[in-house]
């Protein structure tokens, strides 16, 4: 089929924000408040600090700010994997913790058994469905490693070439190993949404089209100002800027420049792109199998992801991780043609059976990664300010964990989490520019080689393996 005209007609609004459930916008801070905890930014890591402090203390006055509308970014615009792993993966956590990675490992699988927990406690409407993910092997090389993993005791699953046709029809599969249990899909601007609601019926006041520009210290407050980004208001000169005085402050803003300068250098943004499919037919599904709506993830080190959306789309993303100079995030960057162009060749190339579907959406956005390619914690003021970044893609589900994990460091007690050596232990930083432009580059040329060499890390990727910046997906 021609890639163009498959994707001719498509959205360029990511497909989950794409909705008239989309909420309303809430209106920004217009006045000087105080509060007890303050929260910034209003994706997965805001949200689910939130409403976590008010579970702890429902008589604590939260405030969330965000600085567009909540979900927006990359909470709204992610593939829905919601992953038990707190590590990107269980060797990456042996490579990089391996003291803790087994407790890490449970800690991980509690998360996501309390991420549950709290959809169904709250009765929120996320499309949420624990089907696992199969990990699927498309070179002869990555069959070894994936049987190597079989263990039906732990939820680890193995299908040869012959088994896997029968779970997922795809002419290039090899083989794949099912993760039954560890992850699960959800509709994530629903997430967003859901949680959003949650919260405000909770208490917590949220304002959006209000952005943080400074955090300073006040004696036993926190002081931070404030700047209305939103483009309508009633009076926007007298609301255009406010200050709140908080106790306690949870800084969530990932991928944006980071209020804390002394950490700017640990984390970098990447864009990820993503196409999804008009709803398939009745036939077009018993074409392609998956039954059990899995999600998925090829071996490679340029790896794709897809999953069925419950209207029956498929969501197709991944294979380029794209970095612009000097660190810029812009919504500029949120379309890229030749991407969306390679993803569809690989969707049909993967699935030739579905000739003729057509895409309905194609959107990118920009995710925040760290050297260890998972989360990492840091305090300042006296541990009256907690932050959390560096997800690397991992964050529908880690999020949660990392707002416990901020509300232990800003409680100022000894707790197991603050103990960690992950929470303990920064990522090393990136260089500046223009080093940090070339050691991407130089990395993910190294990487696209290794795939196309059987796996085998070359020169550059054993260093950064040595040093602690290294990660096979």
């Amino acid at each position: 089929m021609n890639v163009k005209a498959a994707l001719a007609d498509a959205s360029t609004v990511p497909f989950w924000l794409d909705t008239d459930e989309r909420p309303q916008p809430l209106p920004p801070l217009g006045r000087d408040i105080s509060a007890d905890l303050l929260v910034v930014g209003g994706g997965f890591t805001g949200l689910w600090t939130a409403l976590q402090a008010k579970e702890r203390d429902p008589d604590r006055h939260v405030v969330l700010l965000e600085a567009n509308s909540v979900g927006w970014a990359a909470s709204g615009r992610n593939g829905g994997f919601c992953a038990a792993s707190l590590t990107h993966g269980y060797d990456n956590g042996e490579a990089h913790l391996p003291k803790e990675n087994e407790r890490l490992a449970e800690l991980g699988r509690e998360n996501l058994d309390e991420i549950e927990a709290a959809v169904a406690r709250y009765g929120m409407d996320v499309e949420f469905e624990r089907t696992g993910e199969l990990d699927v092997a498309t070179e002869d090389y990555q069959v070894a490693e994936l049987r190597d993993a079989h263990d039906p005791e732990a939820g680890f699953i193995f299908y040869n070439q012959k088994e896997l046709a029968q779970v997922v029809k795809s002419p290039t599969y090899k083989g794949a190993l099912w993760d039954s249990r560890e992850v699960a899909m959800v509709n994530p601007a629903k997430l967003c949404w859901e949680l959003l609601r949650v919260i405000r019926e909770l208490g917590v006041e949220v304002y959006e089209g209000t952005k943080v520009t400074d955090v300073s210290d006040r004696r036993s407050t926190v002081l931070l100002t404030t700047k209305v980004t939103a483009e309508t208001l009633d009076d926007c000169r007298a609301a255009s800027c406010s200050t709140i005085t908080a106790d306690r402050v949870a800084l969530a803003t990932n991928v944006f420049p980071s209020l804390l300068k002394r950490v700017s250098l640990h984390t970098v943004p990447v864009y990820d792109y993503a196409l999804m499919t008009e709803p398939l037919t009745e036939a077009q599904l018993a074409a392609i199998g998956w039954d059990g709506r899995q999600g998925i993830g090829d071996c490679a080190n340029r790896f794709h992801y897809y999953r069925l959306s419950a209207d029956n789309r498929i969501l197709f993303g991944g294979w380029d991780a794209v970095y612009h100079y000097g660190r810029r995030v812009s919504w500029k960057y949120d379309q890229r043609p030749e991407t969306f162009d390679t993803l569809a060749e690989h969707f049909f190339t993967t699935f030739p059976q579905l000739e003729g579907l057509r895409f309905s959406h194609k959107w990118g956005g920009a995710i925040d990664t760290c050297s260890r390619f998972f989360s990492f914690f840091t305090t300042a003021y006296g541990q009256k300010v907690a932050m959390a970044a560096g997800f690397t893609g991992l964050g529908v589900g880690a999020s949660r964990f990392a707002g416990t994990v901020m509300l232990d460091l800003l409680s100022g007690e000894e707790t197991e989490l603050t103990r960690l050596e992950m929470v303990r232990r920064l990522p090393l930083p990136f260089p500046p520019e223009p080093v940090a432009w070339l050691g991407i580059t130089l990395t993910t040329n190294a990487l696209i080689k290794a795939d196309e060499n059987e796996g085998k890390r070359g020169p550059l990727l054993k260093v950064l393996d040595a040093v602690g910046m290294g990660f096979d997906s």
